[in-house]
């Protein structure tokens, strides 16, 4: 069907299906324009700064620590190989840090130890994912938003167009070329995430790895150059699975930058019934009726996705409800 095909009452709009979290902070990219903002920021001795290396943050009480900005600024200066700042915004009413708080990003090259550089000695190095079941809303968007930045210098430190070295602008949201003068800027890969439903109200879930694994998930791909994401999500399903999509329909998304991942979350409907995994993304698939994908997780047959996770979310869609997780 073409979109000329399609007919809805004038400026239709329906809600969200799964739920939109507010923003907890102001990224000010007007603000961040200015030459020098973020030493000025820094100097202003409001701001406060989290500190991120080697994709770990450092967390302390099973929290995300910020420290003083300037404070930090000056301890970390001798740290080896360099820190480069970021600005990441200032806070909004719906953080539980005090609103209009500036907050920078501290990211050095090698990881220094805790109790060193004006880092609490009780602070430990630790990854999103094993800390993300502990943090509030406003640490976890700061931690993606830290970790997507942080990634894509970390991986774009050079011209594409002719290999020279980049400088960093915009408070670290702009690398430009001091040779030919281009500018990039961060991406972000969309990657579209599916529960395929079948006629028979099934879901159809699966995983990669040992064929014997115990976890099943939500089926997922990236989207290609010159491609809908409605055709992202047939290919994918078709591709991975082997099953045809009659329709399909967006219900959500979540940044997921590790490194750079936007994950568009869809549901869509078969007539398939059989499911022919790949052998290669996709090792093991199955369909599951509500009271079997509940019967199957408490019983400890299989695992889901944690409840951080947009496949939680999506499969809790499909079920009606919450799916109650095994008790370790």
């Amino acid at each position: 069907m073409s979109f000329t095909e399609f007919r809805a009452p004038a400026n239709h709009l329906i809600d969200t299906v799964l739920p939109v979290r507010p923003a907890v902070v102001d990224r000010g990219s007007a603000d961040r324009m200015k030459p020098g903002m973020v030493q000025d920021v820094i100097a202003s001795g409001n701001a406060k700064a989290m500190v991120l290396s080697q994709r770990q943050a450092l967390i302390l009480d099973n929290k995300l620590w910020l420290g003083d900005a300037q404070a930090l600024a000056a301890s970390l200066q001798g740290v080896a190989g360099g820190v480069t700042a970021i600005y990441l915004g200032r806070t909004l009413a719906a953080s539980s840090v005090p609103e209009r708080t500036p907050i920078v990003l501290f990211v050095p090259e090698e990881q220094p130890i805790p109790g060193t550089a004006g880092l609490p000695a009780d602070g430990t190095w630790t990854g999103f994912r094993e800390v993300a079941a502990r943090l509030d809303a406003t640490e976890t968007a700061l931690f993606v938003e830290a970790s997507a930045i942080s990634n894509w210098h970390a991986t774009h430190t050079h011209c594409p167009q002719c290999g020279t070295p980049t400088g960093i602008e915009a408070g670290g949201w702009v690398r430009r070329c001091p040779r030919d003068n281009s500018e990039h800027y961060p991406r972000t890969d969309p990657a579209i995430i599916v529960t395929v439903v079948g006629a028979d109200g099934r879901v159809l879930l699966g995983g990669g790895g040992p064929a014997d694994a115990k976890n099943y998930s939500t089926l997922a791909g990236f989207v290609e150059p010159g491609e809908s994401l409605e055709q992202a999500v047939a290919r994918e399903i078709l591709e991975e699975v082997g099953v045809k999509v009659t329709a399909c329909q967006y219900l959500g998304s979540q940044s997921w930058p590790f490194p750079a991942s936007l994950m568009l979350g869809f549901t869509a409907s078969t007539d398939d019934v059989d499911a022919r995994p790949d052998g290669v993304e996709v090792t093991r698939a199955r369909w599951f009726s509500r009271e079997e994908v509940q019967a199957a997780v408490l019983s400890g047959e299989i695992t889901v996705p944690t409840r951080l996770s947009i496949a939680r979310s999506l499969i809790e869609h499909w079920y009606g409800g919450v799916i109650e997780d095994l008790q370790q």
